[in-house]
Formats: C-alpha cells, structure tokens, sequence
C-alpha cells in the first residue's frame, strides 16, 4: 500500500462539484448534479459539493447529509436525539419522543423556496486539521487517517493548496482491486 500514491487515486478538484461560500443551496445542487454528468459510469458519483472562499480557497463541504439537515429546519432539533441514543436510550424511546415534530409536514413548495435562500455558509462543515492529505502521501497514510477520522473523504494538497479530494470510495475501490488478486 506503501507504493500507491494519493495523487494518483484523487479526483483533481477541477472535475469535482464545487461552489462559492455565498452560494445557494439550489446552486450546489445544480453543481453536483453537473459534477456527476461528467462522472465515468464505472466509478462512484460524487457524494458532496466542495466550498471555496472570496479567496479561491476550499473552506468546506457539504455532503448529502447536510443537504436533507438544511432542508428541514427541526432536524435540528435530532441532534438531541443522537445524544440520547449514546447515552443508552432505546430507539423506540426517541422515535416516540420525534413522533409530534411533523418532519417534512409543510407543502413542497416552501422547501423549493428555502433552496433559493439558504446560503451554503449557514450548514457547510467547515474544514479541520483532520481533513487534510499531503499528495505525496501514500494509501496506507490515507487509510489510517480515513478509518481514524471517520471521514467519507479527504481534500488533497500541493505546497497547502487544495488540488483534489481523495474519496473513501476510491480508496475501497483500490483495496477491493487489490483483495482481488490475492490467492486462494
């Protein structure tokens, strides 16, 4: 794994999704799906939309996740509930203390407006130390700091700029071809 290098596993950020912190949330949308138009069929389709600053600098993401938590406003309110759920809750207990918050209760309509006014800035997740990868490093680093982190992905540097994200499906992709090979 030592000899598998990052750069040759990354998406250059170039052929990624990718919108300005002062997007809307319609916007990204419109970007991802363009992002996958240009996807090889035989590869897996771009989970998330990168965020750069007034700067040109990537200051986030924004996965699919964050995209369904920012269409409907009191799934703000479930953080609580993952909270309960760690700290020994039954599920059944949480799904009844959910049930009278109504998600996705309002007309659809209102949830086309709220994409043409939520800023991608309200609800990206910002970049930390964690999500960073030199590109010279090699997949055993990638891999340890993927399963470490618990990251779906890492954005890929050259001299601290970002070039490209390294996907954990690329990365799967990698090690599956390689389990492959081996003997039985």
């Amino acid at each position: 794994m030592k000899n598998i290098i990052v750069k040759n596993l990354m998406v250059p950020i170039h052929k990624y999704a990718i919108v300005s912190h002062n997007a809307t949330l319609q916007e990204a949308i419109l970007a991802l799906e363009k992002a996958q138009q240009t996807i090889d069929p035989s590869k897996f389709k771009h989970r998330a939309i990168l965020v750069f600053d007034k700067d040109d600098n990537i200051v986030g993401k924004i996965t699919m996740f964050d995209i369904l938590k920012a269409l409907e406003p009191k799934y703000g309110q479930m953080e609580a509930a993952g909270t309960l759920s760690r700290s020994g809750y039954s599920p059944d207990f949480i799904k009844s203390m959910l049930k009278d918050k109504l998600f996705w209760n309002e007309p659809f309509e209102f949830v086309c407006e709220r994409t043409k006014t939520l800023r991608v800035s309200d609800f990206m997740e910002a970049t930390g130390n964690g999500t960073y990868i030199d590109e010279n490093a090699n997949l055993s680093e990638a891999m340890q700091q993927l399963v470490a982190g618990r990251y779906q992905s890492l954005l890929v540097t050259a001299d601290k700029k970002v070039i490209g994200i390294l996907r954990l499906s690329d990365v799967f992709t990698q090690i599956c071809d390689k389990i492959k090979t081996c003997e039985l």
